[in-house]
């Protein structure tokens, strides 16, 4: 078990605990994080599903990021990696959602460099009347595609285990 696998499942069982859900979106992890948390035995009780939305425009259709957002900002954006998991835990109908969005390379795309990466998590409320929880951090990954894509994997996982305080 590796620890992306541990911490998966910590995230999940802290979910079930508190009967709360948990969806994806993925951009340059293409599946990975989905995966990542299937990976462990019982992840239906608690992970609803996953978009991954590749191509720019889907961002917008399958994900409800605003258009101008993409057009202005690009999809390798703080922003951006913040309305994904917004559109992901609204149209999964979850409780929780993790978001990944970046560059992996070979080459640099609209303007980013090979190894930026932002993921992000939305999450309830923390009571009535507060705004929901939106944590987003930047990356700057090393090594080859496959590298950056794990390493986003990893820091989305380990960015909600944080957000949800699970050691």
């Amino acid at each position: 078990m590796t620890d992306v696998d541990g911490r998966a499942g910590a995230v999940l069982d802290a979910l079930e605990e508190r009967g709360e859900t948990l969806a994806v979106a993925e951009s340059l992890t293409g599946g990975l994080l989905a995966a990542a948390f299937v990976e462990v035995p019982g992840a239906s009780r608690v992970f609803r599903g996953g978009i991954v939305a590749y191509a720019t425009e889907l961002k917008a259709k399958l994900l409800g990021v605003p258009p101008p957002l993409l057009s202005s900002h690009g999809p390798v954006d703080p922003s951006v990696a913040a309305a994904l998991a917004a559109g992901a835990r609204e149209r999964c109908g979850a409780d929780w959602a993790a978001a990944t969005t970046g560059v992996a390379g070979p080459d640099p795309q609209a303007g980013q460099p090979v190894g930026r990466v932002y993921v992000a998590v939305v999450g309830p409320p923390p009571a009535h009347g507060e705004p929901e929880i939106v944590e987003v951090r930047e990356l700057t990954l090393s090594g080859d595609r496959a590298a950056v894509r794990r390493g986003a994997v990893e820091a989305a996982v380990m960015l909600l285990a944080e957000t949800l305080k699970v050691s």
